[in-house]
């Protein structure tokens, strides 16, 4: 958290701000080793998603390169109890931009030579087709839940919307990806298109009310949650076939899933 929905609200949220010239970038955390003296003074020509990296793009060839990682947030406004955990402001003519990371997790990089990270193919791009899914589950020997959430193969989708994608395609997680029929993967591939789309539509998934969970550059919370089919309902009766949703732990995350239509 936040995954692809999540980090795509903010890049669209943050347009307020783009072709706008940085009157000064203020580090207020140091461990952020980013070099304000030259970012000051740089333009904003653009800031795009690249999987759950929130990328601005500047003037000169210039990268400001952000991921939010547990609990990092963008934002247009800031209240007094966000205050301490501001980690750095850009200054603008039109307003200012803060990056609020209470858990000090999420990360800021510069780059004067491109996007120096190796990511898979967008979900949400035209090169996601059926067939690339069907060709990079059939050569692998993982679990299918942990190969869609490697961001070396696929850039953006994370432990929430896996799961939800999975459920929605019948399909258990802890299936071996090459194991997979055409037809379930042909039953795959919609699914985590769609509810990646309906996400983004939704403003994200917003889990919580403490200072660290997910909200827009407004302070606004996601609406997603509401519509979570298994991820984070242990015990709860599958909104499909009834049986109860249980959790395992796959790669080291939580996994949910309901054993009686994804058997």
């Amino acid at each position: 958290m936040p995954e692809l929905p999540e980090v795509e609200t903010i890049v669209r949220g943050l347009t307020a701000v783009s072709g706008a010239r940085i009157d000064a970038l203020q580090v207020l955390d140091s461990r952020l080793e980013i070099p304000a003296d030259e970012i000051s003074g740089r333009t904003i020509e653009a800031i795009r998603r690249r999987g759950k990296y929130i990328v601005f793009h500047l003037s000169g060839g210039r990268l400001l390169i952000v991921h939010l990682r547990m609990s990092g947030r963008l934002t247009l406004t800031r209240s007094p109890a966000e205050k301490k955990y501001t980690r750095f402001i850009l200054h603008f003519d039109r307003g200012k931009v803060y990056f609020i990371n209470p858990r000090r997790l999420g990360t800021v990089e510069y780059s004067r030579s491109g996007f120096p990270h190796l990511l898979g193919v967008e979900p949400l791009s035209t090169a996601f087709t059926a067939e690339w899914l069907e060709g990079v589950s059939a050569a692998s020997r993982a679990q299918i839940k942990p190969l869609l959430m490697d961001q070396k193969r696929i850039a953006g989708l994370g432990n929430i919307y896996a799961a939800e994608a999975l459920w929605r395609g019948g399909i258990d997680p802890r299936r071996v990806a090459a194991r997979l029929t055409k037809e379930e993967i042909q039953a795959l591939h919609p699914a985590i298109v769609q509810v990646l789309h309906e996400a983004i539509d939704r403003m994200g998934t917003t889990l919580g009310r403490s200072v660290a969970d997910y909200r827009d550059v407004s302070g606004d919370y996601g609406d997603f949650q509401g519509r979570l089919a298994v991820y984070g309902r242990k015990g709860e009766p599958c909104r499909r076939c009834r049986a109860v949703i249980e959790r395992i732990v796959q790669a080291g995350r939580s996994t949910f899933f309901c054993p009686g239509c994804q058997g």
